[in-house]
C-alpha cells in the first residue's frame, strides 16, 4: 500500500455521482460525452487509428482528464489513443491508462512524445510491457528528465527484452523519477538494484515481488521516504540483516511490512512460511526508539508475534507517529491506541479501525475481505442508525474486487445490515443506486451461489430501493427470474417473487413487452401460482405472482399470448372458483384477465359460457367489492365491444350488457387508488358513438375513477392523448344514453378545472403496483 498519499491522484473508478449527492462537474459531462462521440468527432487514419477533425488547444489539465475518463469508461484503445499524437492540442502530463488494452506501439506514438511528469499503466492487458514502456519513456530525452511518478503495478515487466542495440535501458535512465510502484510484478534483485541508484527516488512499493535482497535500498538510503514492501514471499534474509538494512535508511517515515499468508493459513496450523519476515517485524517493534525513530507511519497488518506490549513500547517511543497497521495481528485493542487522537489505526477492535481498514487497503483484496467480516460483525447491531458513510466503504470494496467472490458475498451482507428496514431511506439515492448496481453484477457474475444471491435478493427487498432508487429493474427482473428458476426454498421464493411483482411494475412499456417475450418467465409465475391454488393457501407469494403476472400482461400482447398457451385461462377459472371469498385474489386475478380482453386477437380463446357466467357474478352483490366489480366489468365491456367477434350466443350479449349498465350504476367511488393507467388509448373502442351504452358507460367510468384520484396526471393525460374529444362527441350526440352523457360531461368539467395547473405529462408514466399485499 503506497503511504505518501499527500496529494490529489487521478484514479480509474467509477464516476463520483455514483457515490455523491451532489451533481456532475459541467466538465466531466463534457468529457463524457465526447467519449462517446469519438467516432463523429475524429477522422480515420490508415493505421486505424483516429485523429481529431478540429481540436482547440485544451488546457493540459483538461487534455489529461479526457484520457482519464476513456480509461475509466473503457474505450481507451490502440484506435482510440490516436487522438493524442497531436501533441500540440493534447498536451499530457499526468497520465493515467489503467487497465486498458494498449500495443507497445500505440503507446509509444501516442504517449512517449509527451514531457509526462507522471504515468500509471497498472494492469494494462496484452502485450504491452514494462520493458516496452521503459524503452519508449527513455527514447524522449524530455522524458527522461520530467516523469516523476510512474506506476506499474499487476504488470508483465519483461525484463528479458530491456536491451537497446547500444544501451541497457533500466528505470536508471528516468533521472527525475521520485515515485515507483512496481508491486504484483516480476521485479528481480539486479533491477531493483539499478532502481535504487536513481538520485531523487523517495517513494518505492515493491509488494508482492520475487526480490530476494534488501540490501540494494541502501543505495537510496537519504532519499527514501517512503517503502511498501507486503508479502515479499521470497526474500532471503535474516530478520536481525533486514533490520539492519532498514535501519539504515535515514530518509524514511513511512514502512510497509504488512503480509497476507494468514488469509490461506488454517487458523490452527503453524505458517512457518512467514517466519521470518514476522520476526523482524518482532525485533522492529520491540528493537526500541533508537530504529527508525523518524518513522510516521508502520503496517504490520497480518503479521504474527505482534503483542500488545510490543505496541504500546513502539508507540510511547515515537511521539509523531501517525498510523498504524495492526488488522489481523489480534493487538488493535491496546490502550494506548485509544489516547493518541492524531493516530490512525486499521485493525478489527472497533469501528474506527474497521473503517480505516477499508480506506486504506482498497488494493489489498485479503485485508479488505477480512475487514468486511468484521464489519458485517458490527453491523448486525446497527438497526436504526443510517450510515451511508459506512456504505460507501463497502461500495468501494464490491467495486475493487467485483471478480471476488469472497469480498462479494461478505460485503453484500453487510450491505443488507446497512439498508435493512427503515435504515435505506436516508441514504443518497444516487450511493443507494451505485450499490444496487453492485449487486446486480454479483448475481451476474455468481448465478450458481445461493448464499450470495440470497444476500444480494435480501437488500433488493426494500421498499426504498425498489420504489425509489434508479437502477436498471429490466436487468433486475430478469436475474431474479433466473434465479428463482432454481430455487425453492419459501422465504426466498416469497422475497423472489415480491421482488419480481414491484420491478415489473416500474417498467416501461417496450421493456415489459421485452420481458414478456420470453415464455420461461410466464411458466414460472404460474407454476407458482398453480402450487399455491392446489395446497389452498393465501400467501404474499401468491398474491405477489398475480400481481407479476398482472403486470406482466398490462399492455404486453406477447405475455398475454403466452399466458393462453400455457394454460393460464383455466388454471385462472380454477383459482376464482377457489378464491370466492377472497377479494384480494379475485381483484388480481380479474385485472389480469382485463388485460387479455383487450387483445383482440385473444378474445376469442375468452369465449368460455363457464368463465363469463362466473365474471358476471362478480359485477356487484353486497359481498362483491367495487375493485372486484370494476375489473368484471372492463372484462365483459371488452369482449361484448365487438358484436361480429362475439361467437356466443347473442342474448347471452345482450343480458351481459344490460347485467352491466345496471351493476354500473351501483359502483361507489373507492376511497383508495384501485387502479392506473399509463394511456387511455385502449379505451378509445369503448367510446365509439355505435357502442353499446354499457360498454361506453365502464370506460367513462374508469376514465372518471382515476381523474377524481390523480385530477392534475390524468386530465392532463386525457388531453395529450386526444381522449378529450372521444368525451366531447359522447357528450354531444343526441343518441348517447344519459347516463353517459352524464358522466362524459363531468370529466370534461375536472379536465376545465385542471387545465390551469396540470402539470407537464411525464414520458413515461409508471404502471400501479396491483400487486400490493
Amino acid at each position: 500500500m503506497s503511504t505518501d498519499g499527500k496529494r490529489t491522484e487521478y484514479t480509474c473508478a467509477y464516476p463520483r455521482q455514483a457515490e455523491e449527492s451532489c451533481p456532475l462537474a459541467l466538465s466531466e459531462l463534457c468529457l463524457a460525452q465526447v467519449c462517446l462521440s469519438l467516432d463523429s468527432l475524429c477522422s480515420t487514419h490508415p493505421d486505424g487509428s483516429l485523429r481529431l477533425s478540429w481540436a482547440p488547444l485544451l488546457p493540459q489539465e483538461m487534455a489529461d482528464q479526457l484520457l482519464h475518463k476513456m480509461a475509466a469508461q473503457g474505450t481507451l484503445n490502440d484506435r482510440t489513443v490516436g487522438i493524442f499524437r497531436s501533441c500540440e492540442q493534447l498536451r499530457l502530463r499526468r497520465a493515467c491508462v489503467r487497465s486498458s488494452p494498449l500495443s507497445a506501439e500505440a503507446f509509444r506514438l501516442a504517449l512517449c512524445p509527451h514531457r509526462l511528469q507522471e504515468l500509471d499503466a497498472s494492469g494494462v492487458p496484452g502485450g504491452l510491457t514494462g520493458a516496452h514502456i521503459l524503452s519508449g519513456l527513455a527514447s524522449n530525452p524530455e522524458c527522461r528528465a520530467s516523469l516523476q511518478r510512474l506506476t506499474l503495478s499487476r504488470f508483465q515487466l519483461g525484463w528479458t527484452s530491456l536491451e537497446m542495440e547500444e544501451e541497457q535501458v533500466g528505470f536508471s535512465s528516468l533521472q527525475g523519477l521520485r515515485t515507483l510502484n512496481l508491486a504484483n510484478t516480476d521485479l528481480t534483485d539486479p533491477f531493483l538494484e539499478d532502481i535504487c541508484t536513481l538520485p531523487q527516488l523517495e517513494v518505492l512499493d515493491i509488494s508482492s515481488t520475487p526480490v530476494t535482497e534488501l540490501s540494494a535500498l541502501l543505495g537510496c538510503r537519504l532519499t527514501l521516504r517512503s517503502l511498501t514492501a507486503h508479502g515479499l514471499r521470497q526474500l532471503d534474509m535474516s530478520p536481525a540483516r533486514v533490520i539492519s538494512i532498514l535501519s539504515q535508511l535515514h530518509a524514511l517515515r513511512h514502512l510497509d511490512l504488512s503480509d497476507d499468508r494468514f488469509a490461506s493459513a488454517p487458523p490452527s496450523a503453524e505458517n512457518d512460511e512467514g517466519a521470518e519476515g514476522d520476526e523482524a517485524v518482532r525485533l522492529l517493534l520491540e528493537g526500541g526508539s533508537g530504529i527508525l525513530p523518524a518513522l510516521v507511519s508502520l503496517d504490520v497488518s497480518g503479521r504474527k508475534k505482534v503483542t500488545e506490549g510490543a505496541v504500546t513500547a513502539f508507540v510511547e517511543g515515537r511521539r509523531g507517529l501517525l498510523f498504524l497497521g495492526l488488522l489481523a495481528t489480534g493487538a488493535g485493542s491496546c490502550d494506548v491506541l485509544s489516547g493518541k487522537d492524531n493516530l490512525k489505526v486499521t485493525g478489527e477492535a472497533n469501528e474506527k479501525q474497521i473503517c480505516e481498514s477499508l480506506r486504506r487497503y482498497r488494493e489489498r483484496e485479503c485485508f479488505t475481505r477480512e475487514a468486511l467480516v468484521h464489519l458485517y460483525q458490527l453491523t448486525n447491531d446497527m438497526y436504526d442508525q443510517t450510515r451511508p458513510d459506512i456504505l460507501k466503504l463497502v461500495l468501494g470494496g464490491m467495486q475493487s474486487y467485483s471478480e471476488s467472490l469472497h469480498v462479494q458475498l461478505v460485503a453484500s451482507a453487510c450491505v443488507f445490515n446497512l439498508t435493512n428496514q427503515d435504515m435505506a431511506v436516508g441514504m443518497p439515492h444516487p450511493l443507494l443506486s451505485a450499490v444496487v448496481h453492485q449487486v446486480l453484477e454479483a448475481m451476474r457474475s455468481f448465478p450458481s451461489h445461493q448464499q450470495l444471491q440470497k444476500n444480494c435478493l435480501l437488500v433488493l427487498c426494500s421498499d426504498t430501493i425498489l420504489q425509489d432508487v434508479p437502477f436498471d429493474r429490466f436487468e433486475a427482473a430478469k436475474l431474479v427470474m433466473n434465479w428463482l428458476s432454481g430455487h425453492v426454498d419459501r422465504t426466498l421464493q416469497r422475497m423472489a417473487v415480491a421482488v419480481i411483482s414491484i420491478l415489473v411494475a416500474k417498467l416501461s412499456t417496450e421493456q415489459t413487452t421485452q420481458l414478456g417475450a420470453d415464455i420461461f418467465i410466464m411458466k414460472q409465475l404460474l407454476g407458482i401460482v398453480q402450487q399455491k391454488a392446489m395446497a389452498g393457501v393465501v400467501d404474499s407469494t401468491l398474491k405477489f405472482a398475480l400481481s407479476a403476472l398482472w403486470n406482466l400482461t398490462d399492455e404486453t400482447p406477447t405475455a398475454s399470448r403466452h399466458f393462453i398457451q400455457c394454460q393460464g385461462l383455466e388454471l385462472y377459472e380454477e383459482v376464482l372458483e377457489t378464491y370466492y371469498s377472497e377479494s384480494s385474489i379475485q381483484q388480481k386475478v380479474l385485472g389480469l384477465l382485463n388485460n387479455i380482453a383487450e387483445v383482440e386477437e385473444l378474445q376469442a380463446d375468452m369465449m368460455q359460457e363457464d368463465l363469463l357466467e362466473h365474471v358476471v357474478t362478480l359485477l356487484q352483490g353486497p359481498q362483491v367489492e367495487v375493485g372486484v366489480s370494476y375489473f368484471a366489468g372492463g372484462i365483459l365491456a371488452h369482449l361484448t365491444s365487438r358484436q361480429d367477434a362475439w361467437t356466443l350466443d347473442q342474448g347471452l350479449r345482450q343480458t351481459i350488457l344490460e347485467q352491466l349498465h345496471a351493476a354500473i350504476l351501483t359502483w361507489a367511488l373507492p376511497e383508495r387508488e384501485m387502479v392506473s393507467y399509463r394511456s387511455f388509448r385502449p379505451f378509445f373502442s369503448l367510446l365509439q358513438t355505435s357502442q353499446p351504452a354499457g360498454v361506453q358507460l365502464w370506460a367513462v367510468w374508469a376514465m372518471r375513477l382515476v381523474c377524481t384520484q390523480n385530477g392534475v396526471q390524468y386530465c392532463h393525460m386525457l388531453q395529450v392523448e386526444g381522449a378529450v374529444e372521444f368525451l366531447k362527441i359522447l357528450s354531444s350526440d343526441l343518441d348517447t344514453h344519459s347516463n353517459v352523457r352524464g358522466m362524459a360531461e363531468s370529466i370534461l368539467v375536472m379536465v376545465e378545472r385542471h387545465q390551469p395547473t396540470s402539470s407537464p405529462l411525464r414520458t413515461q408514466t409508471e404502471k400501479g403496483h396491483h400487486g400490493s399485499s
